[in-house]
């Protein structure tokens, strides 16, 4: 389906999916280092293969305030 999220990558200590907040050893995590603006994944979840399109990334630098 066609839905945006916005996730951010944190350590396993920070994580709260609820919250958007994944962990970079989780499976979504994991399939998004090292990626690229325009990069699709596609990521085995506990509900299955999901696929993503990455439409933005922000780097910790460019966090608004």
């Amino acid at each position: 389906k066609d839905e945006k999220l916005s996730y951010r990558l944190v350590t396993s200590e920070e994580s709260d999916p609820e919250n958007n907040l994944i962990s970079t050893v989780s499976p979504i995590g994991q399939a998004l280092i090292g990626k690229e603006e325009g990069d699709t994944v596609k990521v085995k979840t506990p509900t299955g293969w999901r696929n993503f399109e990455i439409s933005r990334l922000r780097t910790i630098h460019e966090q608004e305030s």
